[in-house]
């Protein structure tokens, strides 16, 4: 009788950590997270270097906006140096105002993740 009961049990436990995985992995709008205080990793395209290598240009960009050498090389998470120029980067609303007016800096997009379909079933 004890096993009767525990199979309903189990299935209303999984059940409910499914819709909690389906909640927690939703996508979240990129206006709610922009509207934040907390850093976001954002991408920002720069012109490309002329005289210096790029990731010490784009360290010398972070650190214009955020006051340090130490700072900037925290918040840089990767630099961009072939297909583009640019870095990635996890700032604040308002750094990520003060970087966009820096020289050379071309455009700041908050960074993306994408879900990719595949397969027959998956086209829409």
């Amino acid at each position: 009788m004890n096993t009767l009961l525990l199979k309903p049990c189990c299935f209303i436990v999984i059940f409910a950590l499914i819709i909690i995985a389906m909640a927690d992995s939703a996508p979240k709008s990129i206006a709610s997270d922009s509207s934040s205080s907390a850093p976001a990793v954002h991408i920002i395209y720069t012109e490309k270097p002329q005289e210096e290598e790029p990731e010490t240009y784009h360290i010398r960009t972070l650190t214009a906006v955020l006051g340090s050498e130490d700072a900037a090389k925290e918040a840089l998470l990767y630099s961009y140096k072939s297909a583009a120029s640019g870095f990635s980067a996890k700032l604040t609303p308002e750094q990520v105002a003060q970087i966009s007016k820096q020289p050379g800096v071309l455009q700041v997009v908050p960074s993306q993740t994408v879900q990719l379909h595949s397969g027959p079933n998956k086209l829409h």
